[in-house]
């Protein structure tokens, strides 16, 4: 028997206490998502306090919203959901109760709204895929009033990406930043739909960067997040977060739930762009995987391993990434790796976390192999892993 249960809920810590908030999906009004969380206190937004203005310009954010807004539209989707009459309805007694038989099966539809953005003139705008999941209508709503029919042209549920399609010329387009140069306490501009309140600009600053989807508490995503402490709420997602020029640097996803304030989640601009120019050559997306769980290694995590004598491994490293299950039949499975090796390099780079192993796979291409070096029982072991695009049945948590 493996220490799954005790390793998961080691990693599982710190974010079990959150309530993730998807900010926009197909339910009545505005749907949600909810794992139940704590209440805060409430907190000033740094756009009450006496945060510096960037080159001077008080106005700054107004005139970041007038260049981006018109690019911002409102998504509103719908979907019929269809459920069966139950079983005992077919007894020949309620038959007769109820005077005649009853219909088979019942319809309802189901709408949500959430927000995106023109990234081509032709009309290709970006969007989370929670929005428009099962979607049987979209509509998109432009600034200037005009409403037209969309269509998805792809959507990748492991990033929570979407690509839709409305048809236009010389519509308004955003200008995108560099994600990947953000600073924690720069400026941070959310435009979006919030609870059907169109066009509602909020701000605050760039809280962290590269959270984890363990750390947000979505470890199915495959993300490195953007945290803000700009006000989002449902009916943001798919909307711009900007920086303090009016470029987009994230698209808002996810808040923390249960009361919590200050805690919002944007995927990075630079990893939507990455999925959408997929999305959009070929309506899908081929994410490498290695076949592994994993976790990152501590002093601690290792002593309650050692000490567990239903353990099938011992760990001897304080540091790196603990690989806890190998699936069958999987790349990693196919070059010798087993539970309780520690991988703690990757071509030739020094590993200590996850997110590093999950991010070198996702940044292969395809026939690529990777260099790994694992510690096993105190010895060095050398393997090439060349990942391949993950199976459809594997779930949460598996790279």
């Amino acid at each position: 028997m493996k220490p799954k249960a005790s390793i998961q809920k080691s990693t599982q810590k710190s974010a079990s206490y959150l309530s993730v908030l998807l900010v926009g999906s197909l339910a009545t009004l505005v749907g949600t998502q909810f794992i139940q969380g704590q209440p805060l206190a409430p907190q000033a937004s740094v756009a009450q306090l006496a945060a510096p203005i960037p080159s001077g310009d008080v106005n700054f954010i107004a005139r970041a919203v007038e260049k981006v807004g018109p690019a911002v539209v409102r998504i509103d989707a719908s979907r019929t959901v269809r459920t069966q009459r139950p079983a005992i309805f077919n007894d020949p007694f309620f038959r007769q109760f109820f005077g005649g038989d009853l219909p088979q099966s019942q319809t309802r539809v189901v709408r949500g709204t959430g927000s995106g953005f023109l990234i081509s003139n032709d009309g290709l705008i970006l969007t989370n895929a929670h929005v428009v999941d099962g979607a049987d209508t979209v509509t998109v709503l432009l600034k200037d009033g005009r409403s037209l029919q969309g269509r998805v042209l792809g959507q990748d549920s492991l990033t929570d990406v979407a690509v839709i399609k409305i048809q236009g010329n010389s519509l308004p387009v955003v200008q995108t930043g560099d994600s990947d140069q953000l600073r924690p306490g720069e400026w941070a501009i959310a435009i979006g739909n919030p609870l059907g309140l169109d066009n509602t600009v909020t701000a605050g600053i760039i809280s962290a960067t590269g959270r984890t989807s363990g750390d947000v508490g979505v470890p199915d995503k495959r993300v490195g997040f953007i945290q803000t402490d700009a006000a989002i709420n449902p009916g943001n997602s798919g909307g711009p977060l900007l920086n303090q020029y009016g470029q987009v640097i994230g698209m808002n996803t996810a808040i923390i739930g249960g009361g919590a304030q200050g805690l919002g989640f944007a995927i990075p601009i630079k990893t939507a762009q990455r999925i959408a120019n997929q999305l959009i050559a070929t309506g899908k997306v081929n994410h490498p995987f290695l076949g592994i769980r994993m976790t990152n290694l501590s002093p601690e995590l290792r002593q309650r391993i050692n000490a567990d004598r239903s353990a099938t491994f011992q760990v001897q490293d304080d540091t790196g990434v603990l690989v806890y299950e190998v699936l069958p039949n999987s790349p990693a499975a196919r070059v010798g790796m087993r539970s309780g090796d520690v991988i703690k390099k990757i071509e030739g780079q020094t590993i200590t976390k996850a997110s590093q192993v999950q991010q070198a796979v996702e940044n292969t291409t395809e026939g690529q192999s990777l260099r790994m070096e694992v510690r096993r029982s105190g010895q060095v072991v050398n393997l090439a892993v060349r990942p391949e695009p993950i199976p459809a049945q594997v779930t949460q948590n598996r790279r």
